[in-house]
This record gives C-alpha cells, sequence and structure tokens, in this order.
C-alpha cells in the first residue's frame, strides 16, 4: 500500500485532534486533573510535530502513542461497551496506527539512511532501536498520567522523578545516548517498584497502569543492555 503523503497526514490529523482535544480538556476547566490533560496534549503534539517535520524517529513514536490509545480504547470497550466516545478512541487511533505501518512508510523515516550513516547503524540496531522506541511511546503518557494524578507531596516528588528520567531517558534514546538506555531501565524499575505498592496498600487494580508502563519502559531498554554491556567491557 502507497499513498504515502495521503497516509501521514491522515496519521496526522489524528494526532493533532487528540492534542487539541486534550489542551482544551485543560483549558476548559481540568481541574486536579488540568496538569494531565497538558501532559497528554503535550505527547500527542510531540508525535504530530515530529511525524510532520520527517524525524527519523517519528513514526516509530507515533505508533507508540497510538497504541497507548488503543489500550485506552480497549480499556473503555471492557468496562463501558461500544460507547460512541469509546469508539472515535478506538478507531481513529487504530487508522492513525494502520497509516503509518509498512516499509513504505519506513522508508520516508527510519528507512533514511543519512541518519543511519551518521549514527553508524545496521539493521540489527534499527530494529531495536525502533522497537525501544514504541515501548516508550506506549508507556510515556501512562507515566505521565500516574505521576501528574493528584497524590500526597512525598509520593508526588517520586512521580516527578520517573517522569525526568522517562523523558530525558527517551530523549536520549533517540539521540542514540547510551545513559538514555539506563534512564529508561530505571524509571521502568521504579514504576514496577509503584506498582508493587499499589498492590500492596491498595485495591489490586491500582497497581495495573504503573505496572503496565513500568514493564513496557523495562522492555524499551532490554534490547540495548547486551550492546551496552559489551561496549562497556570493551
Amino acid at each position: 500500500m502507497k499513498f504515502v503523503g495521503e497516509r501521514r497526514a491522515l496519521a496526522s490529523i489524528v494526532l493533532a485532534f487528540w492534542f487539541l482535544l486534550y489542551l482544551m480538556q485543560g483549558l476548559l476547566g481540568g481541574g486536579p486533573l488540568g496538569p494531565v490533560m497538558y501532559a497528554l496534549a503535550g505527547t500527542y503534539g510531540l508525535a504530530f510535530f515530529a511525524l510532520v517535520a520527517g524525524y527519523f524517529w517519528a513514526r516509530w513514536y507515533a505508533v507508540g502513542v497510538n497504541l497507548f490509545g488503543l489500550i485506552i480504547g480497549g480499556i473503555g470497550l471492557w468496562q463501558m461497551g461500544p460507547e460512541f466516545q469509546v469508539l472515535l478512541i478506538v478507531i481513529s487511533h487504530l487508522t492513525a496506527t494502520a497509516m503509518l505501518w509498512g516499509s513504505s512508510m519506513s522508508e520516508v523515516y527510519d528507512g533514511q539512511t543519512a541518519w543511519r550513516e551518521r549514527y553508524h547503524m545496521d539493521d540489527g540496531a534499527v530494529q531495536r532501536l525502533g522497537r525501544s522506541v514504541i515501548r516508550a511511546g506506549v508507556s510515556l503518557p501512562m507515566v505521565l498520567i500516574y505521576g501528574l494524578a493528584p497524590k500526597q507531596p512525598a509520593a508526588f516528588v517520586a512521580s516527578a522523578f520517573v517522569i525526568v528520567l522517562a523523558t530525558l531517558g527517551l530523549r536520549a534514546l533517540v539521540r542514540l545516548r547510551t545513559w538514555g538506555v539506563l534512564a529508561i531501565g530505571c524509571a521502568g524499575a521504579v514504576m514496577l517498584a509503584f506498582a508493587g505498592i499499589e498492590g500492596a496498600t491498595q485495591d489490586a487494580s491500582f497497581a495495573l497502569s504503573p505496572a503496565l508502563a513500568g514493564s513496557l519502559l523495562v522492555f524499551a531498554a532490554a534490547p540495548w543492555f547486551a550492546p551496552v554491556a559489551r561496549w562497556l567491557r570493551a
């Protein structure tokens, strides 16, 4: 399936729609969840901007953000059934993901040779990076939701630390910085610790979000553990 420009336009429209929707929810009375709305607007806004700008990592990140939307939609279908709002979430994110999938779209972004030559990346390394960025793109909105939701000051400080680790780690990862892998892995480990605390002190359902986000972050860093270890031993 070709139509690369049209597919990119459709995916960009979906991302722009959710960026504006979350931004308006924050501006028009987000209340205690205002920071969460602004953060989600930021994740979608970054995906839209990167996709339009043509950054090599943009397709991976945008796919990750859309997969996050599909997870939210799936949970909504399970809890609420086929309501209009839930179907809108599912269909829009599924459409955007499908539009970005495939080798023809890859050629426009991660298939470019310039960045591969700059960072000396072979096909195996590119695949590892792609999997890592997609997983980080899925987990980052979850980290933001969990970290910015109303909570006690001490817990908020710890959550803010994880947000900083995850966001800076993702930025470093797409710049092929070793410390980005370590930051993402550490953020994942802390989120898993939060999940354990939530499961022990509250209902088990409260542990689902940090457990999923933490697992995805650890899996995002995992493909690089062996190459980093070899590099450190060299």
